[in-house]
């Protein structure tokens, strides 16, 4: 199955990575290269969820407390608050609502402002995710991105990673230098949270809902077309980098927790083949362990 699915991402110009897991018997596994530490892109909002919940689990945060953002604080970005023109009052809630449904890297940005960066680091540390690290925001990664292009804006950066008539900057995918994790930690994470274990369960209940609200569906659940089949999940995407996470659940109940990632040899602003990889591989992967 390793080599079907191997194949899949080679035939869609894409290095791919994948770890799945089924939640009801958890020793049942499919693994490429499932503990490969790579830049997961705005996966990492995933892990910043956990840790939010569990803040407001602890009464560290409280989730109806309001944050203002001015249009002058927020990152550019292609939805959500950055496209907006004027000062945006939300709650803590409905800023991780923003960030899990339309990756809403300005909302991303002002819970991490409030998680903290060692706080989340620790908090990840006692998820037992023992290859995941969340370095920085949206905002710090984009600056950094501008310095190694050395462009002049967001978009100009961009351009010169999907410019497939240049060689990308060196250190761009460093997964050194951004947020990153392994495939296997992700799904250890979902396995966490969709047991019960990891939060309250009114936590547990608004960050399973969050996940399901995602708008994005051209990835794993473009490999399970069909209206009883429910899919969680976050989208990460970055350069010639497109990853989903997510727990996919059969119509019976059998519910399967995946990570995908993947590398296209392209940088192009739009990949629908990786995209239709990236779902191909998790109906492949759910199949075999169906």
């Amino acid at each position: 199955m390793t080599a079907r699915i191997r194949a899949t991402f080679d035939d869609a110009g894409a290095r791919g990575w994948l770890h799945a897991v089924s939640l009801d018997h958890p020793d049942q596994t499919v693994d490429l290269d499932a503990d490969a530490v790579v830049p997961i892109a705005s996966v990492y909002k995933l892990p910043l969820l956990a840790a939010y919940c569990h803040l407001v689990d602890s009464q560290e945060l409280d989730p109806r407390e309001p944050l203002t953002l001015q249009p002058e604080d927020r990152i550019p970005g292609a939805s959500g608050l950055s496209i907006l023109h004027d000062p945006v009052t939300l709650s803590l809630r409905d800023l991780a609502v923003m960030m899990m449904a339309v990756s809403d890297n300005a909302a991303a940005d002002a819970l991490l402002n409030k998680v903290g960066v060692e706080r989340l680091a620790e908090l990840l540390r006692s998820f037992g995710l023992q290859h995941t690290s969340v370095r920085r925001g949206a905002a710090g990664n984009l600056s950094e991105l501008r310095r190694r292009t050395g462009a002049s804006d967001v978009d100009a950066a961009f351009a010169v990673l999907a410019d497939n008539d240049q060689t990308d900057p060196v250190g761009v995918y460093d997964a050194a230098g951004m947020a990153a994790s392994s495939g296997r930690d992700m799904t250890t994470l979902l396995a966490e949270l969709w047991s019960g274990r990891l939060l309250s369960d009114e936590q547990t209940a608004f960050a399973q809902k969050v996940m399901q609200q995602q708008v994005f569906s051209q990835r794993i659940a473009s490999g399970f077309p069909y209206d009883g089949v429910r899919v969680a999940g976050k989208t990460g995407t970055f350069g010639a980098l497109r990853h989903e996470v997510g727990v996919v659940v059969m119509p019976g109940g059998d519910a399967y927790a995946l990570a995908v990632f993947t590398h296209a040899a392209r940088g192009d602003y739009r990949l629908p083949r990786v995209d239709a990889a990236i779902g191909e591989a998790a109906r492949l992967a759910v199949d075999q362990l169906r």
